[in-house]
């Protein structure tokens, strides 16, 4: 009996961690819910238009009925799954935990926030503005696929080479609310101050260009168009690290090339099956 307990529990567990596994089933469950996700926010969004909300009222009340009892059976069955992970082994230790874990807070928030409406009896609409946190789950659900750990792998190496290029950027920004202010806030009571200058630094470096604040004197323009050209290669910098990151990763994969063994079922790199035949 505890043995068949065990193996349903390690399906269960199987079936809910798609990277896990590679059948029809696994594959079922994690498109399922990505596209109840992806619906949910379209939900939340169409929800905004009142001609819509109005007319389909009753729709997207169910909708998100439907979708909360869907989310927290999925909920129940990866804290009582878990314990087949070796992270949370025990039954109530490591079960717990589990449930403190991020991925478990993200999926608890997917769902939390509309019994606590029903449990409070009205509506709260911060709480219904959490219903977006739903989206965080596609991150949770996607994490171990190909492309998404593609790019997680990017952002990991190049991560120090990326905060250098925020830090300079912070630093230039700080830089040119500090030079236009006191070029400015004589004559153009916009730079008021230099935290007001702060945004216009932003929108200008970042080539955003609202228009909302401009300088007016000579030597503030001069200044701003020596930071306009300054600005564009600088913040042109993190998509240059990132675009070789992925460079890089790319050609790492094509020499990590692995495949599944169709008798043994064990992944064999494919570089060491070369070098076994030459």
């Amino acid at each position: 009996m505890r043995q068949k307990y065990q193996k349903t529990k390690h399906k269960v567990h199987i079936l809910l961690h798609p990277e896990l596994g590679e059948s029809k089933a696994d594959k079922f469950v994690n498109i399922f819910i990505i596209t109840l996700i992806i619906t949910n926010i379209i939900a939340v969004i169409l929800e905004t238009v009142k001609s819509i909300h109005d007319q389909y009222e009753t729709f997207f009340h169910y909708f998100d009925m439907i979708s909360v009892y869907i989310f927290t059976v999925e909920y129940v069955l990866r804290v009582w799954s878990c314990t087949h992970d070796p992270r949370y082994r025990g039954s109530i230790k490591g079960r717990l935990k589990y449930m403190l874990s991020l991925g478990a807070i993200i999926d608890l928030l997917a769902f939390f926030p509309w019994y606590l409406h029903r449990l409070l009896g009205f509506d709260l609409r911060v709480l219904r503005i959490l219903r977006l946190i739903r989206f965080l789950r596609l991150f949770r659900l996607t994490a171990y696929t190909k492309s998404a750990q593609l790019i997680y792998n990017v952002f990991k190496s190049r991560l120090s080479d990326l905060m250098l290029s925020f830090v300079l950027s912070s630093f230039l920004i700080i830089i040119a609310a500090c030079i236009i202010f006191f070029a400015e806030h004589g004559a153009n009571p916009q730079f008021s101050s230099i935290p007001a200058t702060l945004w216009w630094a932003v929108v200008t470096l970042t080539t955003t260009g609202y228009g909302d604040m401009a300088p007016i004197t000579p030597a503030g323009k001069i200044l701003a168009s020596i930071i306009i050209m300054s600005g564009v290669a600088l913040f042109a910098l993190p998509a240059g690290i990132i675009t070789a990151g992925f460079l890089e990763e790319l050609k790492s994969n094509k020499k990590h090339k692995s495949f599944k063994c169709p008798h043994c079922g064990e992944m064999i790199d494919e570089n060491s099956l070369h070098n076994n035949h030459s």
